[in-house]
């Protein structure tokens, strides 16, 4: 893949993709079109998420009207109490949650929710942006299901510079208004390959939707435009002896939705699947590389000496990833998740500032052409060394992650 190749497909995907959304979908119909014309065979796969209009949604404090977004899922209807900061959410800092709105410094985790939950909480808000930003934006936030289980409060989301406002006034009763109606949508992820010599593949994912308020260049159209690369390298010396499947993901933003899908949907085809390879967020002009392995230490002890070999700086780990690599390592497919980490000061994700002008098209082309020589050498292997045995150490951390046990402190 060539600079002008980068550049031309993240002008073609300039704009917000949502999870459900007609952009969304236009986008799967993008990236099939363009694993079509390097030559995969390619198709896109439909699966349901939750949605919501939001008619009305109001947040005044003091009397005064504070500009904010209805947490969509969250419910409708009205509730007025106490406003309280919460600054920590140990157990002494949550007493203070009963009957009182809460102001968080954190989102909406399932854990802070539910403790919250238990100590009598009646409203919560949330804020995000930066006091320091020239902007006013608020993001559009979700209480998502598998955070909410069925039980719902309602929640708004204001900018920063607002919440500095209410604390630096002493503002003391809040009052929260939504009305919403609650649907189900179509999300889609999009799926390619490469047939290999043997029956068994190698499967790398990527997303390609945003969050409301971002284009999401960075985050993750730059991991599309990996899989695109590696395929458009891989496909002119096919077939190798894994065939390689391209899995294209859509709302990962909104909890790893088509990653989650994909692997409850095709649970038999996943004992063929050697390894996972997921991209998430690549080629910018500053930043360190870095691995995430969900499997066996000696994967991670070969991509280092991969690298070292070659002369490619990186930085790696065992653990869980906040991407799609987690849901197949869930369902005990070794998984790793590739990287390039921007400093905050040089590149920020999730909202505005997530565009191409912090993205160096010729950093772009040295990732894909790292991570398909990384691809090649496994497609390759006479038999893929990787153990599909999931470390307990990387089980704990998937338990962590998905819910299923609280970490300790």
């Amino acid at each position: 893949m060539k600079p002008t190749d980068v550049t031309q497909v993240l002008k073609d995907t300039d704009y917000v993709r949502v999870s459900g959304s007609e952009e969304e979908r236009r986008a799967a119909g993008y990236l099939k079109d363009r694993c079509e014309a390097l030559g995969a065979r390619a198709w896109i796969e439909p699966f349901p998420v939750d949605a919501a209009e939001i008619h009305t949604a109001s947040l005044t404090a003091d009397g005064r009207t504070i500009p904010c977004r209805g947490y969509k899922l969250c419910g409708s209807g009205t509730v007025r109490a106490p406003l309280v900061y919460l600054p920590n959410t140990d157990p002494a800092s949550l007493i203070r949650a009963r009957d009182s709105i809460v102001l968080l410094d954190t989102g909406i985790s399932y854990w802070v929710y539910h403790d919250l939950l238990d100590n009598g909480v009646k409203g919560i808000i949330t804020y995000d942006g930066d006091v320091h930003y020239p902007d006013d934006d608020i993001d559009q936030k979700m209480l998502r299901p598998y955070v909410s289980c069925g039980e719902k409060v309602l929640c708004a989301n204001i900018n920063a510079k607002e919440a500095f406002r209410l604390m630096a006034a002493g503002a003391r009763e809040a009052e929260i208004s939504i009305q919403q109606t609650e649907s189900k949508a179509d999300s889609c992820n999009v799926v390619a390959e490469i047939p290999g010599q043997t029956d068994e593949w190698i499967i790398l994912s990527a997303h390609y939707d945003s969050t409301p308020l971002s284009h999401g260049a960075y985050d993750n159209m730059t991991g599309c435009i990996g899989l695109l690369g590696i395929m458009e390298t891989l496909i002119g010396t096919a077939p190798h002896r894994y065939g390689l499947r391209f899995l294209f993901c859509g709302s990962e933003e909104v909890g790893l939705l088509g990653s989650k899908a994909y692997t409850a949907g095709h649970e038999e085809d996943l004992k063929k699947i050697v390894l996972n390879i997921n991209l998430d967020m690549l080629g910018t002009f500053m930043g360190k590389f870095i691995a995430c392995v969900s499997a066996e230490e000696k994967l991670r002890h070969f991509i280092e000496y991969f690298c070292a070999i070659r002369g490619w700086g990186i930085e790696s780990r065992q653990d869980v990833y906040s991407s799609d690599s987690t849901p197949f390592a869930d369902h005990g497919v070794p998984a790793l998740s590739f990287a390039r980490i921007a400093p905050r000061s040089q590149a920020t994700i999730h909202n505005r500032y997530d565009t191409a002008e912090v993205l160096s098209p010729e950093q772009m082309c040295r990732d894909i052409d790292f991570l398909a020589d990384f691809t090649r050498t496994l497609a390759d292997a006479f038999r893929c060394p990787v153990g599909r045995d999931i470390p307990e150490k990387v089980k704990t951390r998937l338990d962590e992650y998905l819910l299923r046990k609280r970490k300790e402190s």
